[in-house]
């Protein structure tokens, strides 16, 4: 137990009427946090059967050991079970299969894991998921956007192809036509359109280099900044919510230097673009005003013809980057980023000279092997989690200062998106028994896809109540008081019920029997002593076991730190 405290002197006692649940959830919630630390570190290896998962453990140690720099353990068993479940499912994992993970021989447990949540229906949601927060992060619930990206992961489209389809943004039928809201969402502001579209997709931010040359970046000119956007400049919607081009236009800006310039079409990579745009007359260019004008004010006017697309041109040259790979790096660091903590890039949204990669020769071999097998996300994410690399443990126990996280020397503990943070709250309320066995859903995969669709939807009406997690993401205040004050809290995650955890942990037999329930079940690994030690003492102030008693436990679980990150 820990040491007493006036605080904790004050809670011994039992509390009366009204107060006793809100003391119970204090006093508990105290203890918890005073107890828990950091997790077991046992070794656990994993199968190096994937030649790129090799070569990203080869890079990374070799630059540490040059370096001295010792690298973490690997990861115990039930704390990479969770993180890889997290990062490829969007959700912890069932209590069931961590029954089957732990069964399988510890040298091919991490592959069997990996290929079994890849070819899961979870896969291809938390991956459009997470491809729908990083594209589109103001529009979290873009019902027609979200719906293109399930459809595209679903059918393993290139990510050179998706990026083809959002900006190029042609009318389509079905699920493609939410493709058009990448550019939709932003063609009223030009500048948004142009330095989003070269964040997200090429890790760079070119704003700095509008009103002059980046102060601080050589890289980066006025000349960049406005040819990039004279990819964008003749984009325009008509009254139909159709995303067109004008036939003709470009981009003029003024140097510091005072002079007038017209910009080129200039990608990143300083490659220029030739306009192909064929000449017009006055009269012809009065008529194509004219007509923009009334497809802005009309439903049935008709488009005008265009012979020339200058974002057609910005697709084409990015994709056919094959010295800079803007494209495929950009993804390879986000990708890296989102399943290890940092980037290669740090920021990444600063990819140049001034911010060299922590590992360039593994990045740029990253991003040409992305592009030698056609874009393939789902090679590039397997590949990442089956290496040494990311199985490390987040403890660091050794009397040396701990080395930078891009080092990738220990791992790094991650946020849990709202989505993620949804839907495993509602894994970690059912009960054990709620949730298919792994055979189960093998050999019924119909009703565990109507299963999963179920959570996903249930998990989005839950994440509007979390915050998207930023850098040095603190939790907030008004997550705090969801979490203390919120009756959806107490009448549904808490809540007594056949296929309910608190259910479960009022039926156990004995203290011991409910404390391993409820860390398996919610923390996805056995109690320590300590910790089964709280349970026995707290049912132990009352003679018969009632709901708050067990729903003080189950909350003070759930509000920790340790439930809320990815670790």
């Amino acid at each position: 137990m820990p040491p007493d405290t006036p605080t904790t002197s004050l809670l011994r006692g039992a509390a009366t009427g009204s107060d006793r649940l809100v003391l119970a959830l204090v006093r508990c919630c105290l203890l918890l946090v005073l107890l828990l630390g950091p997790l077991p570190c046992l070794a656990a290896q994993t199968t190096e059967t994937d030649s790129i998962a090799v070569l990203i453990d080869n890079a990374i140690d070799q630059q540490n050991v040059a370096a001295g720099i010792t690298t973490a353990p690997q990861a115990d068993p039930d704390t990479l079970l969770r993180r890889t479940t997290l990062d490829l499912a969007g959700r912890i994992p069932t209590s069931r299969e961590r029954d089957w993970y732990l069964l399988l021989p510890a040298e091919t447990r991490q592959q069997q894991l990996v290929d079994r949540l890849m070819q899961l229906p979870d896969f291809d949601f938390h991956l459009r998921n997470s491809l729908d927060e990083l594209l589109l992060p103001e529009r979290p619930n873009d019902g027609e956007f979200r719906e293109y990206l399930l459809t595209a992961v679903r059918e393993r489209r290139p990510w050179s192809r998706m990026f083809r389809e959002m900006l190029l943004a042609a009318p389509a039928d079905g699920p493609d036509k939410g493709a058009a809201q990448f550019v939709r969402s932003r063609v009223r502001e030009l500048d948004d359109l142009t330095n989003d579209t070269a964040v997200l997709f090429f890790g760079v931010n070119i704003s700095c280099a509008k009103c002059h040359d980046h102060p601080l970046v050589a890289d980066w000119k006025q000349d960049h900044y406005y040819g990039m956007q004279a990819f964008f400049h003749r984009t325009f919607t008509s009254k139909k919510n159709l995303i067109l081009e004008k036939p003709f236009g470009g981009v003029k800006f003024r140097t510091t230097a005072g002079v007038d310039r017209d910009a080129a079409l200039m990608f990143l990579n300083g490659a220029v673009v030739t306009d192909a745009t064929p000449s017009y007359t006055d009269e012809e260019k009065k008529s194509a005003e004219e007509q923009i004008r009334r497809l802005e004010r009309e439903d049935d006017a008709q488009p005008v013809p265009v012979s020339f697309s200058p974002r057609q041109a910005l697709i084409d040259t990015a994709i056919a980057d094959q010295q800079q790979q803007y494209l495929a790096r950009n993804i390879v660091n986000r990708t890296w980023a989102r399943l290890v903590g940092t980037g290669f890039v740090d920021p990444p949204d600063q990819m140049h000279s001034g911010n060299p990669a922590s590992h360039p020769e593994l990045l740029q071999s990253l991003g040409a092997d992305l592009v030698a097998h056609d874009y393939d996300l789902r090679r590039l994410i397997r590949s990442i989690v089956l290496s040494r690399a990311y199985a490390r443990s987040s403890s660091w126990t050794s009397e040396t200062a701990q080395p930078a996280s891009q080092t990738f020397a220990v791992a790094v503990a991650r946020p849990l998106t709202p989505r993620q943070l949804s839907a495993s709250l509602l894994i970690a309320t059912r009960s054990a028994g709620n949730w298919p066995a792994v055979d189960e859903v093998a050999a019924k995969p119909d009703e565990w896809q109507k299963r999963r669709t179920d959570l996903e939807n249930q998990a989005n009406g839950w994440m509007r109540e979390f915050e998207q997690p930023s850098r040095d993401f603190q939790i907030a205040v008004d997550e705090a008081l969801f979490f203390s004050n919120n009756d959806r809290v107490q009448n549904d995650l808490l809540r007594d019920g056949g296929d309910r955890l608190v259910n479960s942990l009022k039926a156990a037999e004995t203290p011991q029997q409910a404390a391993r329930l409820l860390w398996t079940v919610v923390c996805s690994r056995e109690p320590a002593e300590a910790e089964t030690q709280v349970v026995v003492d707290w049912f132990a102030r009352v003679p018969q076991r009632q709901d708050s008693d067990v729903q003080a436990l189950l909350w003070a679980v759930l509000a920790g730190a340790e439930f809320r990150f990815n670790h």
